[in-house]
């Protein structure tokens, strides 16, 4: 990377990206360390975002945290709905280049919600359409993301078998019933050794999605992308789909980064 033009504005950033990683605030010395800033300059830098309203200082704890200026920047990027912006002609061109249906969504919980649907041409309407949640183990965009979470992050939003949501009722000998933490891990292992993550009715009968994820500068998963089509095609589809989604994939992860 070049050396920034302006090392204030490059450090004052960096403290914001350290603090929105953390799990919570953080001692002034803690961040010097990190960044490798001399103490003096993190001080100063930290009054500046502090004034600013970025950071906020909790004099008992002797710590700095993220304030409501950092809050508001992201209830920006909501409303802006970059992702969204960014990510709709990356799902438009791989729905005209494969001529299934796609989707682009980001995880909520243990949801994931869409925010671009593009129907391809005589192809049955989906229900991943834009603003619908659904459970996220289910889903190829889910099971692509959770892959991306560290285990505590992930047990946290899978304590135990009542946290897996079902898509229809107990009783009808569907597999969602018999979800577990350790079933969902073997799953994601497989995710994470191939880079993809598939589907196979488990959302709507008769239709397997391939879906793959969008990581931020922190490696976390900001977003991910996912084809949908007949199940009784997937042989010949699969081998076309997994390229085309995790081309599409790597594409937004630059654009989100600023990357050309």
């Amino acid at each position: 990377m070049a050396e920034s033009k302006v090392p204030a504005a490059d450090q004052a950033l960096a403290i914001l990206a350290h603090l929105a990683a953390q799990r919570g605030p953080v001692p002034a010395a803690t961040i010097a360390q990190a960044l490798g800033l001399p103490r003096s300059t993190a001080y100063h830098l930290l009054a500046v975002l502090q004034h600013r309203g970025f950071v906020v200082h909790l004099p008992e704890e002797r710590r700095y945290g993220l304030g409501i200026a950092a809050f508001e920047l992201s209830s920006g990027f909501s409303r802006q709905q970059p992702l969204a912006r960014l990510g709709r002609p990356l799902v438009a061109r791989l729905v005209d280049r494969l001529g299934e249906s796609g989707h682009l969504a980001v995880l909520h919980g243990r949801d994931v919600l869409y925010l671009v649907e593009e129907r391809a041409p005589r192809r049955p309407s989906l229900v991943t359409d834009v603003g619908v949640r659904l459970p996220a183990h289910l889903t190829a965009t889910g099971r692509a993301m959770l892959a991306e979470l560290p285990p505590a992050q992930l047990r946290a939003l899978y304590p135990d078998r009542a946290a897996f949501a079902t898509r229809h009722p107990r009783g009808e000998g569907d597999a969602d019933d018999d979800w577990s933490h350790g079933r969902l891990k073997r799953v994601l292992a497989t995710v994470r050794e191939q880079g993809w993550a598939g589907e196979h009715g488990e959302v709507t009968g008769g239709l397997a999605s391939v879906g793959a994820a969008v990581l931020d500068h922190l490696g976390w998963p900001a977003a991910a992308i996912a084809i949908t089509y007949p199940e009784d095609s997937a042989r010949e589809l699969q081998p076309l789909v997994v390229p085309a989604v995790r081309e599409a994939t790597a594409t937004l992860s630059k654009r989100i980064l600023g990357v050309p």
